[in-house]
């Protein structure tokens, strides 16, 4: 609290009352993240340990930081993804507080600790984290640094943090909506149930043609229904928007360096244009000496659909140790160790690859785990290479050895398979798969 002024700090007290008469997230106490593996996705460690140093962690013994963790649905999100892992929810709501205590008892975790403390108290807890989840939280602060140097206290030295500001671009609209309604008074103390139905009966009032109702209103909302929706955009106490730059100049103020958009396949500047591969001669030439943060900030002005700017950052890294997979020679690939993403690794998907390999059918993998748009299907031959690795990572040799066990001949000469044939089929399945986050590649010493 030391860092805020009195005006800031009349600001955070209203921030707390607001989440403590209306914790968020709403979550349902029964609800269950185990069938939203995209969710689980993002929130497993192994994600974005794997997205910057191309290595396969363990999460047993992790301590994880749920920093704002509300209500605690993205704490049980965190403790389902990361088996074995501690999770530390702080939050200044003790409302809040008491729900996610709830939440990770209802659902059978014991391994979590939740305590009331901002986030500028986190250095006086007594705990170094492997992972930090700060999530629609940062843009609350008058200056973001703030909170993301007190997670860089204790962040430790190969840690990673995700957090989130808002789009200034993309929300612009319930910015406008924010400052109507706190220059009606609504947001003069904590908003409850009397001025969300002012904002529904104002809005319902307008023509539907008016701007401010067309971008920011839906005509179902009611008072009953949408309460939450209402004050997390029209009645949100410190809401504030931040650009790329922002979100660039706050990391170098907090010394932490960017790794990547959480959702980074949403933000390739050439998937704007409608032959990404031939770009107009002037942006085909520039586009590669762009820094990725110029280049996020091109995307954002040209195309401001995300309401989050969501990143991961660590420390600063030494420079890149790893060989990436595109640059692997033939030796590194005949020693390759392949790894199925642990989100894969249900008794659905184990019982529907098994069908695929005995009935010959296609699996979609979309099914389990869809982070792009395209479909991604795999025939009962490639299926059966991935069985193994249900049980245990395999090197690429061994998957190679059980495919052509599998396809020993070739289906147009009736001769005997060529291994380097096999090798080059199974190699150029598990490339795509890999790029498609379904497996990950390890160069063995």
């Amino acid at each position: 609290m030391n860092n805020f002024c009195m005006g800031e700090a009349d600001l955070l007290d209203k921030i707390r009352q607001q989440f403590d008469s209306a914790p968020y997230p709403r979550a349902p106490l029964e609800k269950s993240p185990k069938d939203d593996p995209n969710d689980l996705y993002i929130h497993n460690l192994v994600t974005a340990f794997y997205l910057r140093d191309q290595k396969v962690i363990d999460t047993q013994g992790k301590v994880i930081l749920d920093a704002g963790c509300g209500s605690g649905y993205k704490s049980l999100i965190l403790a389902e993804a990361n088996i074995g892992a501690k999770v530390v929810g702080v939050d200044i709501s003790s409302e809040s507080i008491k729900l996610a205590e709830q939440r990770l008892k209802h659902h059978g975790f014991d391994n979590a600790e939740f305590i009331v403390a901002s986030i500028e108290e986190l250095p006086s807890l007594g705990y170094q984290f492997d992972y930090i989840n700060c999530d629609e939280m940062l843009y609350l602060f008058p200056d973001p640094a703030i909170a993301l140097k007190s997670m860089q206290s204790v962040l430790k030295p190969n840690g990673i943090i995700r957090s989130n500001l808002h789009s200034s671009i993309q929300r612009t609209n319930f910015f406008r909506a924010q400052k109507m309604f706190r220059m009606m008074g609504l947001l003069d103390e904590n908003p409850e149930d009397l001025e969300i139905e002012i904002v529904v009966e104002t809005m319902q009032a307008l023509k539907d043609n008016v701007l401010l109702k067309a971008q920011t209103w839906d005509a179902k909302y009611t008072a009953q229904e949408n309460k939450q929706e209402i004050l997390m955009n029209h009645l949100f106490q410190g809401d504030k928007g931040y650009t790329i730059t922002n979100l660039f100049e706050a990391l170098r103020s907090s010394e932490l360096e960017f790794i990547s958009m959480v959702n980074w396949r949403e933000w390739d500047f050439r998937d704007l244009f409608k032959d990404g591969d031939n770009l107009p001669v002037f942006l085909g030439m520039s586009l590669p000496d762009l820094s990725i943060e110029d280049r996020l900030q091109m995307y954002e002005l040209i195309h401001p659909i995300h309401r989050l700017l969501d990143f991961w950052c660590g420390h600063p890294q030494q420079s890149q140790t790893f060989v990436p997979f595109m640059e692997w020679n033939d030796v590194d690939w005949q020693t390759a160790k392949v790894y199925l993403h642990p989100q894969l690794n249900t008794s659905q998907f184990r019982q529907d690859l098994i069908n695929s390999v005995t009935g010959c059918g296609i699996l979609s993998l979309n099914n389990y785990l869809s982070t792009h748009k395209q479909v991604i299907t795999l025939d009962s031959s490639m299926s059966t290479c991935l069985l193994p690795l249900l049980d245990a990572p395999q090197t690429m040799l061994s998957l190679v050895e059980r495919w052509k066990q599998f396809r020993p001949v070739d289906p147009v000469t009736l001769q005997p398979i060529e291994h380097g044939k096999a090798f080059q089929l199974v190699q150029n399945t598990v490339k795509s798969l890999e790029s498609l986050d379904y497996l990950m590649l390890e160069l063995q010493a």
